[in-house]
Order: structure tokens, then C-alpha cells, then sequence
């Protein structure tokens, strides 16, 4: 009886063992970004367009955490082989989508630049914003929509509704090069393409129904996002004293004194 505690006792701690090395394995996997997916990277600088090669490209682990969505994957390295790129790409960067250009005036295929699980999506913003044109693909936008409640003349709320969405195109440019010397007179010019989860599409589809989509560009490095954003009417702009509560807004502090005249004793 004594032998056959001990026996299962022996199999309870091998047992126990085991599973505290799985719980510890998968402990540091999710404190390390996560499961590591194979990217390709650029051993040798790749200047502007040059095409790749397998002498210039490599591969890299990289934890899923930190994988963009334009990066090119290993099993993707067959696509990209003998294909120029359209900007200088510098050794050990990891070698994105956006960084190359066909020989078909060098524009990529759109479909060849959505991720799996992602779409497409087009939004055209208001007519009167000028700072589109200095988007290009691969930036990456905050999209803000300014919606009603469906009336000519009712109240308007401007809506954080994404944050740190991928740009894929321009108009019809997929490429930055393209993108530079598009036709600044087209009607495509307040035609964006983003990287959206089909949620995310919905979420877009229902705001350009109801008002008009403005977008912010972001930092390509800034991979935060804000949390507690509230939505703002234009009571909240116009009333100071509602201005100052919004949460993240500047105010002055005062008026500034330029030039350093003082007052005679």
C-alpha cells in the first residue's frame, strides 16, 4: 500500500512539474510580445530602386506584439523576390510592404498590400482639408468623425471612432513615389485606403452616413493609443469653462510678455 502511495505520489509531482514548466513557458511568451512570427529584414542596405534579392534579405523573429501589419512575412518572401523598392532601405530594418514599387509605374497591387484579417476600405474625407494631401501610404491616421443626430440642425459631436489605422493608398497610389506625383487637381485627392477589422469597416460605414470623417496623422514610431477620450460638442469649445475640463486640451496660461522692456521705478 506504502509502494503505491508512493508511486502515485512520484507520478503527482512529475505531473506538477510539467505543468508548472507549461505555465512558466507560457508566462514568458506573453511577457515577451507573445508567439514569434518570421519577418523579413534587410542585411545589406537596398538603395532606391534597386531590387531585392536573396543577398540582401534575411529573416527575423520577431514576438507578434511588436509585427506591423505591412511587414513582409517569411512565408510572403517568394512575392517580394527580384521587386524594386520605392525608398532607400537601410540594413536591419525590417522590410515593409509600403518600401516597395512594381514595375507597373510603381504601384502595388492593392489586394497584395491587406493583411489577412484586414480589408480595403476607402473614406472620403471633407473637400476643404487640405492636410490630406501630405499623407502618404504607409502613415499611419487617427480617424475622427464629426456626426449628428440626424436633423439639418441638430447638435454635432466630434468622435475619437479608430486610433493608429495603416494608410494603403492615396487616391489609386500605393506607393509613396506614386503618391508624390499624383495629379494634386483630381477629385481622388480626399480618397483615403485603410487597413480596417471588418468591425472597424461598420464603425466607418455607419459615421459617413450620419456626418463628414477627418483623420490626424500620427508619429509612425507612437504606438499608443488614448483611453477615456469623451466626445466633444461645440458647447465644450465655446464655453471656457467647459474647454477646461476636456481632458488632454492645452489652454493659455496667460498672455506672454515678448521683449524684455520693464516698467521704470
Amino acid at each position: 500500500m506504502n509502494r503505491r502511495a508512493l508511486a502515485i505520489a512520484v507520478v503527482v509531482g512529475i505531473l506538477g512539474i510539467f505543468l508548472l514548466f507549461l505555465y512558466q513557458r507560457r508566462f514568458e511568451v506573453e511577457a515577451s510580445g507573445g508567439e514569434r512570427v518570421r519577418v523579413l529584414t534587410v542585411v545589406k542596405q537596398v538603395d532606391r530602386g534597386k531590387a531585392l534579392s536573396e543577398d540582401n534579405i534575411a529573416t527575423r523573429e520577431i514576438p507578434i506584439a511588436y509585427v506591423e501589419e505591412r511587414s513582409v512575412k517569411e512565408a510572403e518572401k517568394s512575392k517580394i523576390l527580384n521587386l524594386r523598392v520605392g525608398t532607400t532601405v537601410k540594413a536591419g530594418q525590417t522590410l515593409m510592404w509600403t518600401d516597395l514599387a512594381t514595375a507597373n509605374e510603381d504601384r502595388k497591387e492593392l489586394s497584395v498590400l491587406v493583411q489577412p484579417g484586414y480589408r480595403a476600405v476607402s473614406i472620403r474625407t471633407a473637400r476643404d482639408d487640405s492636410s490630406i494631401a501630405l499623407i502618404r501610404p504607409g502613415d499611419y491616421v487617427d480617424v475622427i468623425g464629426v456626426l449628428g443626430a440626424g436633423g439639418i440642425s441638430e447638435a454635432k459631436n466630434a468622435v475619437v471612432l479608430l486610433q493608429r489605422v495603416l494608410v494603403l493608398a492615396t487616391g489609386v497610389d500605393t506607393s509613396v513615389e506614386a503618391s508624390e506625383s499624383r495629379d494634386k487637381s483630381a477629385d481622388r485627392e480626399n480618397l483615403l485606403t485603410l487597413s480596417l477589422t471588418l468591425p472597424e469597416a461598420q464603425i466607418l460605414a455607419l459615421a459617413a452616413e450620419r456626418g463628414r470623417l477627418a483623420v490626424a496623422v500620427r508619429n509612425p514610431e507612437d504606438n499608443k493609443t488614448t483611453v477615456g477620450l469623451v466626445d466633444i460638442n461645440m458647447d465644450a469649445i465655446l464655453k471656457p469653462e467647459q474647454r477646461a475640463t476636456i481632458p488632454g486640451v492645452r489652454t493659455p496660461r496667460g498672455p506672454t510678455v515678448i521683449g524684455g522692456g520693464g516698467q521704470n521705478p
